[in-house]
């Protein structure tokens, strides 16, 4: 279980947070001058150097976004124009791309916060150019909501690329580009110009992985602990119905992926933040704004519960809570995490996740007059351990920021150093991007700037 006896706060974070945009940028210029667009995304590192796996290219937003990212918490004019300019020229395909479930991870990483700067007066002023991000984040809204599959209940869910019959846990954080598009007054134009508002597909995407995705401890299964989250749901495309758990990442079906836990843990505590500047209005055609929160409240405490207790006191999780050589460590949860075990990965980019997801949860508790004390203390634990070693990767040699991260280890895609029986040591695209940006969520929190959101700055924050 996650230590949380301890009185951490961003600002004793804030010698951490410096060192680690000292370590960022140069980083990102290294990618920048050892890579080409032509060897596609860089995904994750091999004896510390980028390397691209082509499947989908599903982490060149993060590389790009990571840029603006480190402008934001810097100022360095040079990263601003990496990420500006690669946008620019090469994340159009994003956009429009059909066959994925990663416009949130790929546009609001880029378009997103490159407009968020602009309103936030980080940039000139440019109707052009802000009407230029609109749109692109507009456009890859309503083709994210494209990919629906409509399910018995007349409810319905953003299908994987694995296709119509495939929810992915993952994809509750590309929520935000439905949320984005629809902020703008977008909408989905269907057959016979039908209106299809992605707000709806956001709710019901939502409400899907909330009911199938995520467990509650009622019986479901004979593995249905509550909190555990399965990386697939399969669904019967004749009628709609579902059929069973599946997993691509994880060990298996009945145990829990930990980046799927936390990409939903982080996907529900920010929409939970969007849904508190909609006006009841806009939630009443959906059951109203109390219905539509509790449904989302319910997996982010759950998750965030099961995370706590199911991870190492550190708060680095092991790659898979079910993973078959765990026993052999002892009491793994009573200690901190070993990323140099000889027998399971663990996989610090599912941490770096899932601490946004615990902060941002135990602020919006506090906001309502509740306790987040739990949730916010779990983050910090988590971020401390992160911007340090062994995690923070201060080698000026290694590409990547973020180490001991892991992509796919039942695939074996991730690198084994000699001499090692599993992998460690290297960073991925999208762990590097996240502890950027839950290391420019604290930094704001501990300089009193605007609150950190995808959407821009919540009303009453300080401007």
């Amino acid at each position: 279980m996650i230590d949380l006896n301890h009185n951490l706060t961003p600002a004793d974070l804030a010698p951490g947070l410096r060192r680690l945009w000292s370590l960022s940028g140069p980083k990102i210029r290294a990618i920048e001058a050892t890579r080409t667009p032509e060897e596609g995304a860089p995904v994750f590192t091999v004896d510390g150097r980028y390397t691209a796996r082509g499947w989908t290219e599903w982490t060149q937003g993060f590389q790009y976004g990571s840029a603006l990212l480190h402008f934001d918490a810097t100022g360095e004019e040079d990263a601003l124009a990496i990420g500006r300019r690669e946008t620019v020229a090469r994340m159009a395909p994003h956009v429009t791309h059909l066959g994925v479930h990663d416009h949130g991870f790929n546009n609001v990483s880029t378009y997103g916060n490159l407009l968020r700067l602009m309103h936030e007066g980080r940039l000139p002023a440019s109707t052009w150019e802000r009407r230029f991000y609109e749109l692109a984040l507009k456009c890859s809204g309503a083709v994210q909501a494209a990919r629906w599959t409509r399910t018995h209940d007349g409810g319905g869910f953003i299908y994987s690329f694995n296709g119509p019959h495939s929810l992915f846990s993952d994809t509750i954080r590309s929520l935000r580009a439905l949320a984005l598009a629809h902020r703008l007054g977008h909408v989905l134009m269907a057959e016979h110009d039908e209106r299809v508002s992605l707000l709806h597909r956001l709710i019901d995407h939502a409400r899907a992985t909330a009911t199938y995705n995520v467990y509650y401890g009622e019986g479901r299964d004979g593995y249905d602990v509550r909190g555990r989250v399965v990386h697939e749901s399969i669904f019967n495309l004749n009628d709609g119905r579902y059929r069973c758990p599946s997993t691509q990442q994880g060990y298996s079906p009945f145990t829990t992926w930990t980046r799927g836990l936390a990409w939903v843990l982080c996907g529900y505590a920010e929409q939970l933040e969007f849904l508190a500047t909609l006006p009841d209005d806009e939630l009443a055609p959906y059951g109203g704004r109390g219905a539509v929160e509790a449904m989302m409240r319910r997996p982010a405490l759950a998750t965030a519960d099961f995370y706590i207790e199911h991870t190492p006191t550190c708060g680095v999780p092991y790659w898979d809570t079910g993973a078959p050589n765990l026993h052999r460590l002892g009491d793994y949860l009573g200690r901190p995490a070993d990323p140099f075990n000889p027998y399971e990965p663990v996989d610090s980019s599912a941490a770096a996740i899932a601490a946004q997801g615990l902060l941002r949860l135990g602020r919006y508790l506090d906001a309502r007059g509740e306790d987040g004390t739990r949730y916010r203390k779990a983050g910090l634990r988590v971020v401390h351990t992160l911007l340090d070693e062994p995690y923070l990767a201060t080698d000026p040699d290694h590409q990547g920021l973020l180490l001991h991260a892991a992509y796919h280890w039942p695939n074996r895609w991730d690198h084994v150093p000699p001499g090692r029986q599993v992998a460690c040591g290297e960073a991925t695209m999208w762990g590097d991007y996240h502890l950027r940006e839950v290391a420019l969520y604290l930094q704001r929190l501990h300089e009193g700037g605007p609150y950190l959101t995808f959407f821009g700055a919540v009303p009453g924050d300080p401007a």
